[in-house]
């Protein structure tokens, strides 16, 4: 199968790298010239790709696949936020253009506002942040296609190489809300559910992949600083506002097991 991946970043380029090892064609996307050659050195066909309006670059070479995986955050800390549900509608085009039948749009837990709840599926969104609000709105655009079939997964925090949750806080003191439970996944979990999708033709679903173990902030930020070697963190031991999102679709839908169920142990085997 010819896959695209639509952003070789953090979580992109390793999916790729898996893929190819899973025998798929895989093409890959990159803003940057300089990362052409990164591509390429993986055993991944490289396309630069541009969706600013300024700058926009649509290689059709890119889009002649049979499946695409958006992988693009919409940075909504810069003015790219804007930009970011109009990127995806030139993206639909291409879809339609192309005929492409599978799509697989990277979203994220940040669509569940921390409202005292546990939230699953089923649950409807009612994010109270900018990001969550783009990325909802980014799902809805997908669900709405009727020419293909998307399959969303939304990944609560992402966890793994680069990015070892012992520096998120390490040496920072009087952090509000120690006691509420973190919604993390690791990058290998991240990808092994991509590849069940991919494997097991899963497609018209959204998942929450998310580590089914949600110890409090403070237990576990301190416990990664204590692992890694680094200075702790100081956490206010009070329950303010909090989620707990549940991953109930992921094993029975698509059989996956997640590889990281405890985080205590993965501190010490997966980082």
């Amino acid at each position: 199968m010819t896959i695209s991946i639509l952003g070789c970043g953090w979580y992109g380029l390793p999916l790729a790298k898996a893929l190819v090892n899973d025998k798929h064609r895989v093409k890959g996307s990159t803003t940057s010239a300089d990362r052409l050659a990164v591509l390429k050195e993986a055993g991944i066909e490289p396309f630069l790709l541009n969706l600013t309006a300024e700058q926009a670059t649509f290689p059709d070479q890119f889009f002649d696949t049979d499946m695409l995986i958006i992988a693009i955050p919409p940075k909504s800390r810069s003015a790219e936020g804007a930009e970011y549900l109009p990127k995806l509608e030139k993206v639909v085009e291409r879809i339609r253009w192309h005929q492409i039948q599978k799509v697989i749009l990277i979203s994220s837990t940040g669509v569940y506002a921390d409202r005292n709840l546990v939230v699953n599926e089923d649950t409807p969104p009612e994010p109270d942040t900018t990001p969550g609000k783009i990325l909802l709105e980014a799902e809805k655009l997908f669900r709405q296609q009727s020419n293909f079939r998307t399959t969303i997964i939304r990944f609560a925090g992402l966890v793994g190489p680069n990015r070892h949750p012992g520096r998120f806080f390490a040496g920072k003191q009087d952090i509000a809300n120690g006691l509420a439970p973190v919604n993390l996944i690791h990058l290998d979990d991240c990808i092994g559910i991509t590849q069940n999708i991919i494997n097991h033709e899963v497609y018209g679903h959204t998942f929450n992949a998310v580590t089914p173990h949600h110890p409090s902030r403070a237990d576990f930020y301190t416990r990664a600083a204590e692992e890694a070697g680094l200075p702790l963190p100081g956490f206010i031991l009070k329950l303010d506002n909090w989620k707990i999102v549940e991953s109930k679709d992921v094993s029975p839908i698509l059989g996956y097991q997640y590889q990281v169920d405890n985080w205590y142990t993965a501190l010490a085997d997966k980082f």
